[in-house]
């Protein structure tokens, strides 16, 4: 079974140009690299009713919505690897943390085993 990188990112909508940008070319890397797969979806559908709402849980300030991203890789192990070569790839170092269109504290981040496949 597969293994994923999920990411939950409060993300002012004024830079979601930006952010869109900056993700197109963050896949690239990633895919160029072995992933499997590269996900990057804005909220749409945010005010429910029921639960813990993306904006309330996450603590959306005025102004930003939630981005709901994911990775797709064939294991745990083939995903490390995959992310150390990621890391050291010089196309990554041009989108420096100081530059991201968001406030990268505040991304939330975790590696998931698959326990269901339908």
């Amino acid at each position: 079974m597969a293994y994923i990188d999920g990411f939950l990112i409060p993300v002012p909508k004024k830079n979601l140009s930006a952010y869109r940008r900056m993700a197109k070319a963050a896949g690239k890397v990633w895919k160029d690299h072995g992933a499997l797969e590269y996900r990057e979806c804005v909220g749409d559908d945010l005010d429910v009713k029921y639960g813990l709402p993306f904006p309330r849980g996450m603590k959306l300030k005025r102004g930003e919505t939630a981005v709901f991203s994911w990775i797709v890789y064939k294991s745990r192990a083939q995903r490390d690897k995959v992310n150390a070569k990621v890391m050291a790839d010089p196309r990554l170092a041009k989108m420096a943390p100081m530059k991201m269109p968001f406030d990268i504290k505040r991304m939330m981040f975790g590696g998931f085993r698959i326990i269901v496949e339908a």
